[in-house]
């Protein structure tokens, strides 16, 4: 990181110690340096997550709450035919099979056969087979199949929208056609969850209540707003957790996690606030952070004027100070973000970092543009959720970068939940001029999501003809060293264009219990909880 003059840097530190007055309060809830931390039950992981509810646990719903309900609702009641291979630190994780124990792809490259694993059994007992993949998907890509569920269905865009038709070929054989070529439809479909059939037509609309999946633990009850505990399934296919039961309890602010995790009423905390992680170490709790797949941007909205113009765009992006934010603000729980891919996504190029801090080329670049003294716009944020970090603390700093080149930001905070229920419709909430969302690539088909023109979730009106071409491109390309240089290419032409506002990548920091064990941190959103036990 350059250094800025030790004057400079003086005033920039109080600054920033201004911004996270907010947060110091969470250091209230601590005991004192050296303090043991209380012991947990044993046999029980209960977990304090950043959403401000219980995650919806009908398959796909599980992620109205962001990857945070995938990572610990979806992923431990469900599975699907692929999934990410999560008990290795050491690299980004690959796909490997799920309730597909193999699969090919045709010729043409077109149709994939996928294998089924023999011998998995729902929770309620039901035999796993082809035609309990076939009911799924018509559930959530059949509107005129009689299970067809549109609010499921609305959740089914990213990991559907490439296939064209699917079938069952004997009990324990299925076969996925693509719109066209799909060299990542491994990846696309890991969450397209498979229910039990029998469940679903027992409880109907009140599924999601009862739900039913073939994963490493069982549905067990839910409290809304409080709490959902699971526990263990004995005969999972991958080995049975080492734990007897899994407790989720939504916390969205930051001091009533830690102070829950102090007090023992959890044994892990979700996104810790980044001035308390001396003190937790201190007082015996793991704290754990690995690189991952995640970028924290403002996304602009092209069609408000200013922002309509690219010099204004990349004026934006030179007016702010990454390295100060995540140095001092954040103590290094992330990363500056230079470009569009995270370091852990293998389509990054060290020599596509385009944004820097560079406070008079932005204030040239705007006077270029013809907004020598500023202009005001607005920013949608969260107040919490999966990825999302210490939003109004860091919105607070940018805010202020900004104001230096007299940009002047209103901030609209908005819950997480709805938030995504917006962006998930293509809109940006409030009527503000940009939205704060932390995002992945971990999905290839996120790349077009976000930036093809009339992408699924391109909520900013991105368009530029040669990242269209670039992606397409990509997605048709079999061989993973070149469909990724594709991205490399395509991420290049993006960040000249800036159309997101890239700030930093978060190294997803959670705090456990002295007693909790066993547990791998991944280069990923997710992780694997059956490799984790509780017990001194």
């Amino acid at each position: 990181m350059k250094l800025l003059p030790s004057r400079r840097r003086g005033r920039r530190i109080i600054a920033v110690a201004a911004v996270v007055v907010s947060l110091m309060s969470a250091a209230a809830c601590g005991g004192s340096s050296g303090a043991a931390a209380p012991s947990s039950q044993p046999g029980v992981l209960t977990v304090a997550m950043t959403a401000a509810d219980v995650p919806n646990l009908d398959t796909l719903l599980t992620g109205g709450q962001g990857y945070e309900g995938n990572r610990f609702a979806g992923n431990t009641l469900y599975d699907s035919l692929t999934k990410y291979d999560l008990k290795q630190a050491g690299k980004i994780p690959g796909i490997v099979p799920g309730l597909a124990e193999s699969w090919e792809v045709s010729d043409d490259k077109l149709t994939w056969t996928f294998h089924l694993r023999k011998g998995v059994t729902f929770h309620d007992g039901t035999p796993f087979n082809a035609d309990a993949v076939v009911y799924n998907y018509d559930r959530y890509l059949k509107p005129k199949a009689p299970q067809f569920d549109q609010t499921v269905a609305s959740r089914a865009g990213l990991g559907g929208a490439a296939i064209a038709s699917y079938k069952k070929i004997d009990d324990m054989t299925v076969s996925i056609t693509s719109k066209g070529p799909d060299a990542h439809l491994d990846s696309d479909i890991v969450f397209l969850y498979i229910a039990s059939p029998t469940a679903l037509q027992k409880y109907g609309k009140d599924f999601a209540e009862h739900p039913v999946g073939t994963g490493p633990f069982v549905f067990q009850s839910l409290t809304r707003g409080q709490q959902a505990t699971f526990t263990a399934n004995k005969d999972y296919w991958g080995g049975a957790p080492k734990i007897n039961k899994l407790v989720l309890k939504p916390m969205p602010d930051v001091s009533a996690r830690l102070a829950a995790l102090r007090s023992g009423e959890v044994n892990w905390a979700e996104a810790p606030n980044p001035d308390d992680i001396a003190s937790l170490k201190s007082d015996g709790f793991q704290v754990f952070t690995n690189s991952y797949d995640h970028v924290w941007p403002w996304i602009f909205d092209l069609s408000y004027k200013p922002l309509s113009d690219p010099k204004v765009r990349r004026a934006l992006n030179l007016a702010i100070d990454r390295e100060t934010m995540a140095k001092e603000l954040l103590k290094d729980t992330a990363d500056p973000a230079y470009q569009i891919p995270a370091v852990a996504n293998q389509a990054y190029d060290k020599g596509n970092d385009v944004y820097s801090y560079k406070l008079g080329e932005a204030k040239r670049l705007l006077a270029e543009a013809g907004y020598a003294d500023g202009f005001t716009m607005s920013l949608s944020y969260p107040t919490s959720g999966s990825g999302n970090m210490q939003p109004g603390p860091m919105n607070q700093l940018i805010q202020a970068d900004l104001a230096k080149i007299g940009v002047k930001v209103e901030l609209k905070p908005i819950e997480w939940a709805a938030m995504l229920t917006s962006i998930t419709t293509g809109k940006i909430p409030d009527q503000a001029n940009a939205i704060n969302i932390s995002l992945t690539m971990l999905q290839e088909s996120s790349w077009s999501m976000y930036f093809a023109t009339n992408g699924y979730i391109n909520v900013g009106h991105y368009s530029n003809p040669k990242v269209d071409k670039l992606l397409a491109q990509a997605q048709a390309e079999f061989h993973t060293t070149k469909r990724f240089q594709l991205y490399s290419q395509a991420s290049k032409l993006i960040g000249a264009d800036a159309p997101w506002l890239v700030v930093v990548n978060d190294r997803n920091p959670r705090v456990l219990g002295p007693d909790v064990h066993g547990f791998v941190q991944p280069k990923s959103w997710f992780v694997d909880l059956t490799t984790v036990s509780v017990g001194s």
